[in-house]
C-alpha cells in the first residue's frame, strides 16, 4: 500500500476511534450471532481485518477524566512518574506508574497491575482506590509500585485487546510454548507490555517478593472476546460459562496456597467468591482450593502475573456483572485482595508469624 493511501486509511480509523458512540460496545449486538461480523470464518485474519475490527471501536469514557486526573492528586504522597505513552496517541496516552516514597534497598519490592486488559474496569479503578486508601500505611515495609491502568486505549474503548488486536495479558513472553487448543497461549509483544517491562527493569529491583494483577472476568468475554478471538484466530467458537463470583488464579508450579486462602477469605467479606462447576473447574482450568484455579506457570505463556517471576504472585478476577455486586464492591474487593496479601506476607514472611507489623 502506498504511504499516502495507508496514510488516509490511518486518518480514517484514528477519526472514527475518538467519535464517541452511544450505545456501548461493552457486549456483540443482541441475538448472539454465531458469526463475527469481523472476517471469514475459519480463516485467521490479516491486515485488512486488523484494519476492520479497529474501525469498529468507540471512545466510550475518558482516559483523562476517570484515570489521569487521580493520578494528580496522589502527587502530595507518592512519586508519580511517567514511564511511556501509545504510540497511537502519545498526548492522549501517557503511561504513569506510582510509587510509595522511601525508597530502600532493605525492603521487599511490591507490583500492583491494574488494566492491562484496558476494560477491566475494578482493575483500574481498585489499584487507583488502593492508592488513595492503603497503599501509603504500608510504606514502612515495602517498596511498592502501582501501575494502575497499564492499556489506557481499551480503558477508553472497552476493550480487551490492544488497537493491534493483540491480547496485552498475553504479550509479556513472545517466546513462550503455544500449544494448540489452549486457552491460555502467549501472543505478540505490545508496546503496553515492553513499556512496563522497560520501566520495571530501570527501577533495578533485583528480586520482586510480591506480584498482584488486577482483572475481571466479564459476560462479555462471552458475549465479545472469546468470538472475537475465534475469528481472529481462524478457530471454531466454543461456548464457555461465565463464573459467578471472584476467583484467584495462581501457577501450578508456585500455588501458595496458605497466601491464596487468605485473600479469598478477606474478599468474601466484600463479594462472593466463585464456586466451580460440574467439573471441578472455572473458565475450564482446575479449582486446586476454594476460589483459586491453577494455571501454568505465568511467565511461560505471557502474562502480566509471571513479569517479576514474584515468590508470591496471583491474577484477581472481579465478576462485575453479578445482580448481587455493584462497582462500588468491585473496587473493594480489589483493595481486600492486596491488603490481605500484604498482610499475610508482613505476618509470614517478613516477621515470621511476629503480627502484621503495619499501623
Amino acid at each position: 500500500c502506498r504511504p499516502r493511501a495507508m496514510w488516509k486509511v490511518w486518518l480514517a480509523v484514528r477519526t472514527a476511534i475518538f467519535t464517541p458512540r452511544l450505545p456501548s460496545t461493552r457486549a456483540l449486538a443482541s441475538g448472539m450471532a454465531s458469526t463475527y461480523p469481523v472476517g471469514t470464518p475459519g480463516q485467521p485474519w490479516g491486515a485488512a481485518e486488523r484494519v476492520e475490527w479497529l474501525a469498529r471501536a468507540r471512545v466510550e469514557r475518558s482516559y483523562a477524566d476517570e484515570v489521569l486526573s487521580k493520578l494528580d492528586v496522589l502527587r502530595q504522597h507518592f512519586v508519580v512518574e511517567k514511564y511511556g505513552a501509545l504510540s497511537l496517541d502519545i498526548e492522549r496516552y501517557p503511561l504513569y506508574a506510582v510509587r510509595t516514597r522511601g525508597w530502600s534497598s532493605g525492603k521487599p519490592a511490591v507490583l500492583v497491575t491494574g488494566g492491562v486488559h484496558g476494560y477491566e474496569t475494578s482493575g483500574v479503578q481498585g489499584a487507583l482506590l488502593f492508592l488513595q486508601t492503603e497503599a501509603e500505611r504500608y510504606a514502612t515495609a515495602f517498596n511498592i509500585v502501582v501501575v494502575p491502568c497499564v492499556s489506557p486505549w481499551g480503558y477508553e474503548t472497552i476493550q480487551r485487546w490492544n488497537a493491534q488486536a493483540v491480547d496485552p495479558n498475553r504479550s509479556f513472553n513472545p517466546d513462550g510454548e503455544v500449544v494448540a487448543g489452549r486457552s491460555f497461549n502467549p501472543e505478540a509483544a505490545t508496546e503496553e507490555s515492553a513499556a512496563l517491562i522497560g520501566f520495571l527493569q530501570s527501577l533495578g529491583v533485583d528480586t520482586w517478593l510480591c506480584h498482584l494483577d488486577l482483572h475481571e472476568t466479564t459476560d462479555s468475554d462471552e458475549t465479545e472476546f472469546r468470538r472475537a478471538k475465534a475469528a481472529r484466530d481462524g478457530t471454531p467458537y466454543k461456548p464457555g460459562l461465565i463464573p459467578d463470583g471472584f476467583y484467584l488464579v495462581a501457577d501450578s508450579t508456585n500455588p501458595q496456597p496458605a497466601w491464596q486462602a487468605a485473600m479469598i477469605e478477606a474478599v468474601a467479606r466484600e463479594t462472593h467468591i466463585a464456586p466451580p462447576d460440574k467439573d471441578g473447574r472455572i473458565i475450564d482450568e482446575p479449582v486446586i482450593q476454594e476460589g483459586v484455579i491453577g494455571i501454568p506457570k505465568p511467565a511461560s505463556i505471557g502474562l502480566c502475573a509471571g513479569v517479576t517471576d514474584a515468590k508470591f504472585a496471583t491474577t484477581t478476577e472481579v465478576y462485575p456483572d453479578s445482580p448481587s455486586a455493584n462497582p462500588t464492591q468491585c473496587n473493594r474487593a480489589q483493595v481486600a485482595a492486596i491488603t490481605a496479601g500484604l498482610d499475610f506476607i508482613i505476618a509470614h514472611e517478613l516477621n515470621g508469624g511476629g503480627g502484621c507489623g503495619v499501623g
